[in-house]
């Protein structure tokens, strides 16, 4: 298995190379040169199957055989083992043939747990192997950035920052961060938004002399590992919905894309998926896109669903590279053009868009009335995000007759001033981090300036 980039003028590279590489050195993300398949027996096998060996048999083509299949099972046993839900990733059934897709029973009660538990062990191993140290830098609306640190705190071999938009995100969110006190974790709080801190990570990446040659790696979604990791759970929900003997369709509350990519490549495998729906806040340029062709920014608007507060979706480009029929030249001119003016997708590669994704926008407002709403009809409290999602379902869904699971992004309690907002008392933390709000912090504020950021990482790594 090799991978390319999206903008079609880096090197091929292994699945090791792409873990410790992140971005590609033209700009653009790693993708599989051949995307596997399941056939119908494959996903057939997988029925009453634990998450993990589901896990393992999605993901070992795309490792194929870098890390040696028992090493790879153990690693994805460890991972999963720190789950307080035996079924990883359950499925919560809210009406005839709508459920939730439950992603917040990890660590640090977000989905991006599912996969960023297994990166930090697979990052461990390749550096073990190598004998080297990395420096991983990512930036996070919200959830990746503590989802990466709890994935991360214990390897050996590398040291994490982590940047966020100070004051943007939840209280919960940054004290999960940055309560954290293990010698190799850094939190940076950037005075401005998560734009401008995923920014300056991508200029990190693309100029690294800054680190004297230590390797930098990533961890947000442009790591090709956590799309691996993510289709995992859509060929679970599939499976046991029924797949592959009926359709299913998914509606994902989406930002900077890299969880609803992960679905599309489940479907692009084997599963039979009718319909994707892209649920989006009022920062819609997801939504805008499909529904409109309107591919330009917008300013950014801070909302009750701050982890989708993101102007720029980072791994639309993924898909975009889909729909253009793997040209990366048409992606990276595409792309150039966005940079700077209003843009549109090409008349082909947005129709063969349309005919498996539609959208839906949600507001501040309606959130709240969500939250109640779906409160009121199935006893579920949902946090903002999954609010999104909800209303997306029942308002995009193209029939009633197939499942349609809708992903539970975040536990409700990281989310207790919408839920608070939207009429109800607070959410309770779990018992593991009852007493999360009185714990110690540690965290640098930073201007969002390229130069003092660096300086911070290069004077502070092991």
């Amino acid at each position: 298995m090799r991978y390319i980039s999206t903008r079609g003028q880096a090197p091929a590279l292994s699945f090791e190379e792409v873990v410790l590489t992140g971005m590609a050195s033209d700009g653009g993300l790693y993708v599989p040169e051949q995307i596997p398949q399941l056939s119908r027996e494959d996903l057939q096998a997988m029925a009453g199957l634990s998450y993990a060996e589901i896990a393992f048999r999605v993901m070992q083509p795309f490792v194929n055989g870098e890390i040696d299949d028992e090493t790879f099972r153990g690693i994805v046993r460890d991972a999963y083992a720190t789950f307080s839900h035996d079924a990883v990733v359950p499925l919560n059934q809210l009406d005839a043939n709508h459920f939730l897709l439950e992603l917040f029973h990890g660590p640090t009660l977000a989905f991006k747990d599912v996969a960023l538990q297994l990166l930090g062990r697979i990052l461990d191993h390749f550096l073990a192997k190598r004998g080297e140290r990395a420096v991983i830098m990512g930036a996070t609306s919200g959830d990746t950035g503590s989802a990466a640190i709890e994935g991360c705190r214990h390897c050996d071999n590398l040291d994490i920052f982590i940047l966020h938009p100070h004051k943007r995100v939840s209280e919960v969110q940054r004290r999960q961060m940055t309560s954290v006190l293990a010698d190799n974790v850094f939190n940076i709080a950037i005075e401005g938004n998560f734009d401008d801190a995923q920014a300056m990570v991508k200029a990190s990446f693309a100029n690294q002399g800054f680190l004297n040659g230590t390797r930098l790696v990533a961890v947000n979604s442009i790591n090709w590992a956590r799309i691996m990791a993510q289709i995992v759970y859509y060929v679970a929900a599939g499976v046991a919905l029924g797949a592959p003997h009926r359709q299913v369709s998914f509606c994902v509350p989406s930002a900077n894309f890299g969880n609803i990519f992960a679905g599309y490549m489940a479907y692009r495998m084997g599963l039979p998926v009718k319909q994707f729906i892209i649920a989006t806040n009022a920062n819609d340029i997801l939504h805008r896109t499909i529904a409109a062709n309107d591919f330009s920014k917008q300013e950014l608007k801070a909302t009750l669903a701050p982890s989708m507060d993101i102007v720029v979706s980072s791994n639309f480009e993924r898909l975009l590279f889909e729909a253009y029929e793997r040209d990366g030249h048409a992606v990276a001119a595409l792309l150039e053009r966005f940079q700077s003016e209003p843009t549109a997708l090409a008349e082909a590669p947005l129709e063969r868009l349309r005919a498996l994704f539609v959208s839906h926008s949600v507001d501040d407002a309606t959130i709240l009335e969500v939250i109640r709403e779906a409160h009121h009809r199935t006893k579920e409290l949902l946090d903002p995000h999954t609010a999104t999602g909800y209303r997306a379902a029942e308002r995009a869904r193209a029939d009633a007759e197939t499942p349609m699971i809708t992903l539970a992004t975040a536990h409700p309690a990281k989310f207790a001033e919408a839920v608070v907002k939207a009429g109800f008392p607070g959410v309770p933390l779990p018992p593991h981090m009852d007493d999360l709000l009185e714990r110690e912090e540690r965290y640098t504020v930073l201007p969002a300036e390229l130069a003092k950021v660096q300086a911070f990482v290069a004077q502070n790594r092991r």
